[in-house]
């Protein structure tokens, strides 16, 4: 109702729904920066908080329900990180350092700007291809879903996560192994 409220313009509607989604916010916040490098430039308060200053900024969005606003809300925080890791490779210009499979992302934290930039890119090429496998990885990598969670948001089975999870994790390990093997 709140989100609703609030897509409709009642400013109060927003200060009601900070407190209530500020935690799980911050849960994501804390998810996706597990994946960067120590002495990152963002803390996770700072991402979160940057993240609800471009949800804030958001004319009107047709907010589906609390589920379709954390997957929004863990998608504008991937795009912030990839964000500032291009304006590092911009700067940094190189380096020459292979990106990392997904296996070893997941493993490890990605400890190199070019490895996330890396991985968005061949993100997007899998969204041109078919885009419920790249909100799968979207949900579960940077937004730290669970099977069953990212399943609510998409409106589908566990199981087809669970083969649209292994279809995405092959399909991206494949592009960042050529895309290493190309110099990208």
């Amino acid at each position: 109702m709140l989100l609703r409220a609030w897509a409709d313009g009642d400013s109060t509607a927003l200060e009601q729904l900070v407190p209530l989604v500020h935690r799980e916010l911050h849960r994501i916040a804390r998810h996706c920066m597990a994946a960067e490098r120590t002495g990152h430039s963002l803390q996770p308060t700072a991402l979160l908080n940057e993240a609800f200053l471009r949800l804030t900024g958001v004319a009107h969005i047709d907010w589906q329900d609390r589920s379709h606003f954390f997957a929004m809300s863990a998608r504008l925080m991937r795009r912030i990180l990839v964000d500032v890791a291009r304006s590092k490779r911009l700067l940094k210009r190189g380096g020459g350092q292979p990106p990392v499979p997904l296996e070893d992302a997941m493993a490890v934290a990605v400890e190199r700007s070019q490895d996330l930039v890396a991985l968005d890119l061949a993100l997007e090429a899998l969204a041109g291809l078919d885009t419920r496998k790249s909100r799968v990885v979207e949900l579960r990598f940077f937004g730290g879903f669970t099977v069953e969670e990212t399943a609510e948001v998409l409106g589908v089975s566990p199981e087809t996560v669970h083969r649209d999870w292994r279809f995405a994790k092959s399909w991206l390990r494949r592009e960042l192994q050529q895309g290493a093997g190309d110099g990208r």
